[in-house]
């Protein structure tokens, strides 16, 4: 017998879960870095542009499609496709995605959970800048802490979606959001009344055209368009489930439109409290893993009242991390519940051990496995899953989403546009029909291929 589909409780927690799913680490460390490398204001407004015109209708597209079919990746295009069709075949390829990005992301919430940890125990406090760096250094060549932070990690996950989506993952997740909101205003407060915090904030903001002039307009354009992809989880199915559990009263478009704006407000918001602190204390924002784990924790080091704000901070950065693991594992569960029948918590049990398993290679890269460079030297196994999702799945798999929902051999612009203007809410004008079906393809090709010129040359 099939099961009954759950449904979130309110359509406060559909937006805060998927904002979830959207908004991870990259916000945090990526968003802010790229942002002072590019041209600070200039680059804001370039993203957001490139959020409008391909971030919005692929989630629409993703809502849609699994808001008509009332299920996951996993089953979704077998319930739209017209008969006989070979659209089907992509679950293998948004699941694998799925499976991918936990395979790393797991070991990254571990290192944030450790993080907590220390600051909570005062391991940062009195410490000198080498010996900062001692400690992350610590944290990842030490093969059993790396991999008990990752187990933590994959346990606290799947111990939240086991619940239940209304008491589990809805629940769990929006007092997760409200609080790390809450914690972001409060930082943003405290840097940017630090001394010399407004050097931060012109080095983040002004638009600058000496930058730009120094990277090239075209690589300012990329680097926007890359962040407005990534940041979305779009493209591999992690937005559909949440389309499957919502009703038929609101518009997709305006949800999407609302999902966007707390993703933006988190991404811009972290600059706010990054570049203000490292102006204040002298010290060179860092990009990647550095700025998070190496730069910061001097910052606090140095405040007054440090480890209390490096503790808040680091809340933040593991209710940032969790919100995206939860709704990823959300997704993978709902694959074995729709696959193959399972009960939730047979398919949270079952896939705890997989993830675990599957997340070891990555754990393990920065110790035991540190000699395997597969993408050339520097280049490790998280570098290489990190590639495959990003710069594969994620565009590729954003293609197919948009020929399955205007290809009359697909399931047509028709059925697409009735699913996600159904309800109360901003509809998605007849007039974007050209531009979704010719031109969003060609975006989404020049996305794929420069991704790939830009990793090799």
């Amino acid at each position: 017998m099939e099961q009954k589909r759950e449904k979130f409780a309110s359509r406060l927690g559909f937006i805060l879960v998927s904002a979830g799913c959207a908004i991870g680490l990259g916000n945090v460390w990526r968003f802010p870095y790229i942002t002072g490398q590019y041209g600070g204001g200039l680059f804001v407004l370039i993203y957001i542009l490139f959020l409008l015109i391909f971030g919005l209708p692929i989630m629409t597209i993703e809502f849609a499609v699994g808001r008509a079919s009332q299920r996951s990746v996993a089953t979704s295009f077998d319930v739209l496709e017209p008969k006989d069709s070979k659209w089907h075949t992509f679950k293998w390829f948004g699941m694998a995605g799925n499976y991918l990005l936990m395979m790393f992301y797991t070991t990254i919430t571990g290192w944030m959970l450790a993080y907590l940890f220390y600051m909570i125990r005062g391991d940062f406090m009195g410490v000198e800048p080498a010996q900062v760096e001692a400690i992350f250094d610590g944290l990842t060549s030490n093969t059993a802490a790396s991999i008990l932070w990752m187990i933590l990690a994959c346990v606290i996950g799947f111990g939240i979606c086991s619940l239940g989506l209304q008491d589990g993952v809805e629940k769990v997740t929006k007092v997760m959001m409200s609080c790390l909101i809450i914690i972001m205003i409060t930082l943003t407060i405290r840097s940017i009344t630090l001394p010399k915090a407004g050097e931060g904030l012109a080095f983040y903001l002004k638009p600058s055209i000496k930058s730009i002039a120094k990277h090239g307009l075209w690589t300012t354009i990329y680097a926007a368009m890359g962040q407005a992809f990534f940041t979305l989880s779009i493209g591999m199915g992690s937005m559909a489930i949440f389309g499957s559990y919502i009703s038929r009263e609101r518009s997709l478009l305006g949800e999407s439109i609302n999902i966007t704006i707390l993703d933006t407000f988190v991404a811009f918001t972290s600059g706010l409290i990054i570049f203000p602190a490292c102006f204040s204390f002298g010290i060179q924002p860092d990009s990647g893993p550095g700025l998070v784990f190496i730069t910061l924790p001097n910052i606090f080091n140095s405040m007054p009242a440090g480890q209390l704000w490096g503790v808040a901070f680091y809340i933040f950065m593991v209710f940032a991390a969790l919100s995206t693991v939860v709704a990823v594992f959300e997704n993978i569960i709902s694959f074995a519940i729709d696959l193959l029948g399972w009960s939730r918590k047979k398919a949270a049990i079952v896939n705890l051990i997989a993830i675990i398993i599957l997340s070891l290679p990555c754990a393990l890269g920065f110790n035991v496995l540190s000699w395997i460079q597969p993408l050339g030297k520097g280049i490790t196994i998280l570098d290489l899953e990190d590639f495959i999702v990003s710069n594969n799945i994620l565009p590729l798999g954003s293609l197919v989403y948009v020929a399955f929902c205007v290809s009359r051999y697909g399931w047509g612009w028709k059925n697409f546009v009735k699913e996600a203007n159904a309800g109360k809410g901003i509809k998605l004008p007849e007039k974007t029909r050209f531009y979704i079906t010719y031109i969003l393809p060609l975006i989404l090709l020049t996305v794929f291929i420069f991704g790939y010129i830009q990793k090799f040359t």
